[in-house]
């Protein structure tokens, strides 16, 4: 399949691909008229690549352990070296700080607009915090 193909099916540019290949994370062969050419599984590739940028994982780190990946969720231990455990046990912990203070923040914000739907709206529509506020400008 052709660059544009691969970036519809993921929903990533084709500027990201041709940067995710540049970094060896995937490959292309190339057509007589130089166009890349794409197979199935860099689907699945390309949505495990964004999904462990999602989570905060370098591409330096996610090239080390694509190899270990032959599938979502399926890992070989082969590969696993006691540096590349270590750093991952690294960007484990990073993660689950991460995943608190998010999980904090939401909690905020559930919290803030529980109260803020709680007081109620006056005849316009405003909150009555916002009301407030406005009143005391």
């Amino acid at each position: 399949m052709r660059i544009g193909r691969l970036s519809e099916l993921t929903g990533v540019s084709p500027r990201l691909l041709r940067y995710y290949e540049e970094q060896g994370l995937i490959i292309s062969e190339r057509c007589a008229n130089g166009y890349r050419d794409y197979d199935e599984r860099s689907v699945d590739r390309v949505l495990q690549i964004r999904g462990l940028l999602d989570a905060g994982l370098p591409t330096r780190i996610i090239k080390q352990i694509l190899p270990c990946l032959d599938k979502p969720r399926r890992i070989v231990f082969s590969d696993a070296t006691p540096e590349m455990i270590a750093t991952l046990e690294g960007e484990l912990q990073r993660m689950s700080r991460r995943i608190e203070c998010l999980a904090r923040n939401r909690d905020a914000i559930a919290e803030y607009l529980e109260e803020v739907r709680a007081a109620g709206s006056d005849p316009e529509g405003q909150p009555d915090a916002i009301r407030v506020h406005a009143a005391s400008r």
